[in-house]
């Protein structure tokens, strides 16, 4: 099953490659991590151009997975609100080490929980 292929990459690798929409050619690596088996991402750099925004006028995309590419459809999660502590968790957990910790703490803010965005593996 593709989610769970990805899933596993995504819990065992720090940087993920993403493209978003169908206009772009090229993969770009940002961070992922995973909830109750769920795919989330929260844009960093907050630019007008960014993956974050793409994907909210054209929500079809791939995910990277070291050799293996996946169709994705992005969306901000209708339970947001609810996940945010357990999102906020999995990135502190997962990018806890090193020069990862600055950012790590920087990405839980409200500014970068607002660009969260929850990533559906297409079957």
């Amino acid at each position: 099953m593709n989610k769970d292929k990805a899933l596993h990459y995504i819990n065992h690798h720090n940087l993920i490659e993403i493209k978003a929409g169908e206009e772009r050619t090229t993969f770009l690596e940002i961070w992922m991590i995973t909830v109750n088996d769920r795919i989330f991402a929260r844009s960093w750099g907050l630019a007008e151009k960014s993956w974050y925004n793409t994907f909210l006028q054209d929500p079809k995309g791939q995910i990277k997975c070291g050799e293996e590419v996946f169709p994705i459809k992005a969306l901000i999660p209708d339970d947001l609100r609810d996940l945010t502590s357990d999102i906020n968790t999995a990135y502190l957990t997962k990018y806890n080490t090193g020069s990862n910790l600055k950012y790590s703490k920087g990405i839980i803010q409200q500014k970068h929980v607002e660009k969260t965005m929850e990533f559906i593996v297409c079957e």
